[in-house]
């Protein structure tokens, strides 16, 4: 694994351009337009230039002689801009292969649009209506003025060359611009010069042992909405008659529909006419399997697994809530590691506390991702076991917390160092 900064980035998007484009016996600024339309993808040529061309929108450099007689003018005739249609003079005018020549400033204007607003880069096209061909480095750099501007494209071409690559992720964390370079795009943990510790494939905090898609599945349900629809099913009912959603809230299974244009009234229980009720044939105490089961089934399972979800969801956000205090251990920690060295003990003999809050950080984060690994596992005899190693890891997981959290005297000093080396050893 290599780390790297966004500089070095750089060089190696031009190293890698420069020797591709040797290969094809192109011109360095064509051949870099094309390998971007292609992925960035080294031997993506297959001996068919005309097919590549046309594939990555660039004019083929042996036809550009044509184009550029047809569109050669006298230097001292004013022409008009087809963009603001001002006249200047054809010196003031450029253009790219395909002939269209406009403004600079209109050219510059274009660009920064296309760049600050738009966020493109590699794929701005010439703005004559209906010509795709693709706007090279240079041009862009020498149209250009706004040091800004230029930097947002720099970084742009950057950032499309990192995610093009699957061997290449940018670290997740916040104002960090490294890139993480691996051998194999496996999901498996990198860790960052900064310290963050991320999953290379999904980009996520490493969440072992849940697999990539199945975190990814469990923080959309976390997300949307999709509980609160569940949460409705379980808790409440339609009205039969307007299908509006109604709660109860009191004892009584005479419900009113508080619809002003239904006024429906209706059973809680049974969900049929209230009417009957009070009369000789009732019959809401009678248990009516073809009316009743199917709506009754379908409340319950919903009930049901409300219930399951907000059981694992309360214990995945409480270790994801206790982790974050556990972060602020640290400086606790630092605390008792300077009153330890005033009782006689060496720098390197505490060191133990700092390892003891790690440790007690990995085994937050995961237990936490078990309980989502926990929501998708099927029921069987290798999940008792699964949740027996978890009940495990979870005790001894709070009993560490605890021993960190003491207060230590000169007495308790060497048992409480003791114990804690016993937990997370």
């Amino acid at each position: 694994m290599e780390i790297f900064t966004l500089p070095a980035v750089e060089v190696t998007v031009h190293g890698c351009l420069s020797g591709e484009g040797d290969r094809v016996k192109l011109e360095y600024s064509i051949y870099k337009r094309m390998s971007r339309l292609v992925l960035w993808h080294s031997g993506y040529f297959d001996g068919n230039l005309e097919k590549l061309f046309a594939e990555c929108h660039v004019i083929n450099p042996s036809k550009k002689s044509r184009t550029r007689q047809m569109n050669t003018r006298s230097s001292a005739q004013d022409m008009p801009c087809q963009i603001c249609y001002l006249n200047y003079p054809n010196s003031y005018f450029t253009g790219l292969e395909c002939g269209h020549k406009f403004c600079m400033q209109c050219w510059s204007e274009y660009l920064t649009t296309k760049i600050m607003e738009e966020g493109m880069g590699q794929t701005i096209s010439c703005p004559a209506h209906g010509c795709d061909i693709l706007v090279d480095d240079n041009t862009v750099m020498r149209l250009i003025t706004d040091s800004k501007v230029k930097l947002k494209y720099q970084h742009l071409i950057t950032n499309s060359f990192v995610e093009c690559n699957r061997l290449l992720k940018w670290c997740p964390a916040p104002d960090c611009h490294h890139v993480v370079k691996v051998q194999y795009p496996d999901a498996k943990p990198v860790r960052c010069k900064c310290g963050r510790q991320f999953c290379f494939n999904c980009g996520e905090n490493w969440h072992d042992p849940v697999k990539c898609k199945w975190l990814k599945k469990w923080i959309k349900k976390c997300d949307d909405d999709s509980e609160t629809s569940n949460w409705i099913a379980a808790n409440t009912k339609e009205c039969p008659k307007c299908h509006v959603t109604i709660e109860k809230d009191g004892g009584c299974n005479h419900m009113v529909c508080r619809n002003q244009n239904c006024k429906a009234e209706f059973c809680w229980v049974c969900l049929g006419p209230w009417e009957p009720h009070g009369s000789a044939w009732y019959n809401c105490n009678r248990y009516n399997e073809d009316d009743a089961k199917a709506a009754r089934d379908a409340q319950e399972r919903s009930r049901a697994a409300l219930q399951r979800y907000l059981f694992y969801c309360n214990r995945y956000m409480n270790h994801m809530q206790s982790l974050r205090f556990e972060h602020k251990l640290y400086a606790q920690v630092k605390q008792k590691m300077e009153e330890m060295q005033q009782h006689n003990m060496s720098w390197i003999e505490v060191q133990f506390l700092k390892k003891a809050v790690d440790v007690l950080c990995q085994c937050r984060a995961t237990l936490m991702y078990t309980y989502v690994f926990a929501f998708y596992l099927k029921k069987n005899n290798q999940s008792i076991i699964f949740e027996n190693n978890q009940a495990d890891l979870e005790n001894a997981t709070e009993v560490l917390s605890g021993y960190l959290e003491r207060d230590i005297s000169q007495d308790s000093l060497q048992d409480i160092k003791q114990k804690v080396q016993d937990k997370y050893r």
